[in-house]
């Protein structure tokens, strides 16, 4: 299954690389999980928890370029081990019990070690198994793996006393230890990565409409992914619905379904229109948001959180699809169409968190019901564009 392996190298890249991602699910889902417990240790209102979530979101869209421009000068070991540096530091500087800039400062540098593993995992990967759609899947199904199981275990170490949430941070330090110990021992080029210029940058995608429509798509999903990602676990704790420990475990069934979408959606794109298949997925989207936030009840709850997860899951790769000619045509519309959806993801933490300081969490939480129904209405717009692009063609 692995002869494309050429030789214990590039053995060592594949399995350095999936263990490293499924560290990084971890990392990513620490910061919503554990927010409830840090609200409560330190004092915080719901506003500074927001922006908290925001500058993780922030750090991760930061590194993410810089991680990639970075190996131009330095290369790419040293790249991915300066970055990758912020993940244990930044856990410590939560359990040093500092003031609120000690906090900004550690989600800031949690969100620059997630974007910089997932460039350099992804482009290791890529280059190893070009062409290869499993291998990739594989890398992503493993970023789920770690998010699942991280919610569990806090609930493990948590249940019976919620002070325990600090040992859960120290091996997250372990954690981020080990991850830049692999990056270390990770056989890869040392010296600086060249470039190839292609001169002027082209700018033709800006006239291009599907463009507009992909990253209006893609801001609002990124709004609502990272609102709800964010904020899940303090809503249902806070809100009364669920006790701490459930509400972890509702967390890692988000993410069981969202692994389990990213393989039923891979496999209907064979077999479904994309644009077809998106419309079901926003439609999904929007009508599980809302058995979400009205459910009053267990059975509820899990209805909504098995939906929503199970819609949200191909929303992004499949509105992606959609601008690929647009991708290869032009250098730098990937870069400006990630960039730009990625402020949602950015921008709605911090929202959900100013509305629940003046409003409460209920109504917080409730403004991604618009971000959702806005979404459904690009997606919309997309399919009706597609379909009159196919008949004319």
């Amino acid at each position: 299954m692995l002869e494309f392996l050429k030789n214990k190298e590039e053995k060592k890249q594949f399995y350095f690389s999936y263990v490293i991602f499924l560290i990084n699910g971890m990392l990513a889902l620490s910061i919503g999980a554990l927010m409830p417990f840090i609200r409560d240790a330190r004092g915080l209102n719901y506003a500074f928890c927001g922006l908290l979530v925001s500058l993780h979101s922030l750090g991760n869209l930061f590194s993410s370029f810089a991680a990639g421009a970075l190996p131009a000068w330095l290369g790419r070991k040293k790249s991915i081990l300066i970055f990758n540096s912020a993940f244990p530091l930044a856990y410590l500087l939560m359990l040093g019990g500092g003031g609120e800039w000690s906090l900004i400062l550690a989600f800031f540098m949690t969100g620059l070690a997630r974007g910089a593993t997932s460039n350099f995992c992804n482009h290791m990967i890529n280059n190893l198994s070009p062409g290869k759609a499993w291998i990739i899947n594989g890398l992503h199904g493993m970023f789920s793996v770690g998010a699942f199981l991280f919610p569990l275990l806090l609930t493990a170490v948590t249940y019976n006393e919620a002070g325990n949430f600090l040992y859960v941070c120290w091996g997250m330090v372990i954690m981020g230890a080990l991850s830049f110990s692999l990056y270390a021992l990770i056989p890869t080029e040392d010296g600086p990565v060249k470039k190839k210029t292609s001169g002027k940058p082209q700018l033709g995608f800006l006239k291009e409409p599907i463009f507009y429509l992909c990253v209006a798509t893609l801001f609002f999903y990124l709004c609502a992914e990272q609102g709800v990602i964010g904020w899940l676990v303090t809503y249902f704790k806070d809100a009364g619905l669920l006790s701490g420990a459930l509400a972890q475990v509702m967390s890692s069934v988000l993410w069981i379904m969202i692994l389990a979408g990213r393989l039923s959606t891979a496999w209907l794109s064979t077999r479904i229109k994309k644009e077809k298949l998106l419309l079901m997925m926003g439609i999904g989207l929007v009508l599980f948001f809302i058995v979400l936030i009205t459910a009053r009840s267990g059975g509820m709850i899990v209805i909504g959180i098995m939906g929503f997860g199970f819609s949200m899951s191909g929303i992004y790769p499949t509105t992606v699809s959609f601008a690929g000619h647009i991708i290869k045509r032009y250098a730098m519309a990937w870069s400006v169409m990630l960039t730009t959806a990625s402020v949602g993801a950015i921008v709605m933490p911090s929202l959900i968190g100013r509305i629940a300081e003046a409003a409460g969490i209920f109504y917080g939480m409730s403004s991604v019901a618009a971000a959702v129904v806005v979404d459904l209405g690009f997606i919309i717009a997309l399919k009706v564009y597609i379909d009159r692009q196919q008949k004319q063609a």
